[in-house]
């Protein structure tokens, strides 16, 4: 924790304080009284397992209106117009940014995409806290994201299990070999490698292909970042990567979906 790049610290200090504003307003007392009223989780983890069974990619299709490094992608931003195009295009599960500083992202984008369609949903946000979890679930997810690298391992453990407990599913994302280690002793199936360095904000796909002979055959790995052409997808295919998150490049077409068909076809 103490190596965490300058871009996550600071994003997790404000994710702190937004906690503490939310929590004002909201106790989790509250949260927890509307688990009641949420929809049933859709399997998150199991729309990709049934895609790669079928010999297709599992794509996690990304719902992203701005990254910090890369500012606003997409100005004509409907998620739940965007949502419906990517089912259409194929599309396993949606993710959708829902931290409102640092990626333009909302809650309410995320009931939007999950309304649209009947794809499961992973909130992608930071969660660093308990409290995220219950609201998760409370808005509609299916599924949560939780990076390495913002969390020590019992925060990781603690907040994987709570998921779990809640119906959800787990994406735990890792960007090199020590994270990986932390990540596979979790009690969780999908293992995200993101290929982006967060320090220089380079990307490379063989962060990737460099870890993967370290992840048991049970686990579903789901490469991250840099995926953004048909031999990007066939360079991962061949290396039995069959789960893929992808936004930046959807989230610039006219078309999303189309694109998505487009690059898995």
């Amino acid at each position: 924790m103490t190596d965490t790049p300058d871009i996550l610290l600071k994003i997790t200090r404000r994710k702190r304080e937004e906690i503490a504003e939310k929590e004002a307003l909201q106790p989790v007392e509250n949260l927890k009284t509307l688990l009641a009223e949420a929809s049933a989780p859709r399997g998150f983890t199991t729309a990709i397992a049934q895609k790669i069974a079928a010999g297709e990619a599992g794509v996690i299709a990304e719902i992203k209106k701005a990254s910090p490094s890369k500012g606003v992608l997409r100005e004509d931003f409907c998620p739940a117009e965007i949502a419906q195009s990517y089912a259409e295009g194929g599309a396993a599960c949606l993710s959708v940014l829902t931290d409102i500083d640092f990626f333009q992202g909302h809650d309410r984008y995320l009931q939007q995409a999950r309304n649209a369609c009947n794809l499961p949903v992973i909130r992608k946000d930071f969660i660093i806290d308990p409290y995220q979890v219950y609201e998760a679930r409370a808005i509609g997810a299916d599924c949560i994201l939780l990076i390495v690298a913002c969390l020590d391992d019992r925060q990781l453990s603690a907040l994987n299990d709570l998921a779990h407990q809640l119906g959800m599913d787990v994406l735990i994302e890792v960007h090199d070999a020590d994270e990986l280690d932390r990540a596979l002793r979790v009690n969780n199936r999908l293992i995200g490698i993101n290929n982006r360095n967060l320090r220089t904000f380079d990307v490379s796909l063989d962060t990737t292909l460099e870890l993967l002979s370290k992840i048991p055959a049970e686990r579903i790995v789901v490469t991250e970042s840099g995926i953004l052409a048909p031999e990007d997808v066939t360079l991962m295919r061949e290396h039995q990567v069959n789960a893929f998150l992808v936004g930046e490049a959807f989230m610039r077409a006219d078309e999303p979906g189309a694109k998505l068909a487009q690059l898995f076809a």
